[in-house]
């Protein structure tokens, strides 16, 4: 359910990101909720060895931050991994390359993701395949965050970029200056 506050997009009943956790970006650095403070967030959970689910939304973030040109800068945008044993910062940093450079890869050890997983309210589990290897089931939309660290909203898996840029723009308060 929305309501609408001071003209800024929220959930009913949503409260503040709040999850004490530290991970590692893809340069490195160690990262941690504070990072989120006072910014717009879009952060996707997923993994680099996901063969075609996760590649599509980290496209259409690329995509979506290209629309948005300068304005983008203001936004963290942040690809955390539910799969820690393959995602090395090494890995992270190879796969985020592939996307706008705006985005961040962020990894680190199995309880600091599943506390980051379970403050962004992400589900993830790790399934064997007939292979000997496993895949990873995950929550796959990417949640868009207000400067306060309230969920402003989902962006659905294949949601369509006619709707999805709107949605930002809507949240961030930016004009829109053609139809996409």
């Amino acid at each position: 359910m929305w309501c609408d506050q001071s003209n800024t997009r929220t959930f009913v009943d949503a409260p503040a990101f709040e999850a004490g956790f530290e991970l590692t970006d893809h340069r490195g650095m160690v990262r941690s909720q504070d990072d989120f403070a006072g910014r717009w967030m879009l952060v996707f959970f997923g993994f680099t060895y996901c063969p075609d689910v996760c590649p599509t939304p980290l496209s259409d973030i690329s995509a979506w931050l290209e629309d948005f040109g300068p304005e983008a800068e203001g936004m963290n945008v942040i690809f955390i991994t539910v799969d820690p044993e393959r995602d090395t910062v090494e890995a992270m940093a190879d796969y985020v390359s592939y996307f706008h450079p705006s985005v961040r890869g962020w990894t680190g050890p199995g309880d600091e993701i599943a506390r980051a997983a379970d403050g962004f309210r992400v589900r993830y589990e790790k399934i064997p395949t007939d292979s000997g290897d496993y895949t990873m089931n995950h929550t796959a939309s990417v949640f868009l965050f207000d400067e306060t660290g309230r969920l402003s909203g989902p962006i659905d898996y294949h949601e369509p970029r006619e709707f999805a840029v709107p949605k930002i723009r809507q949240a961030l308060e930016i004009p829109s200056e053609e139809p996409v």
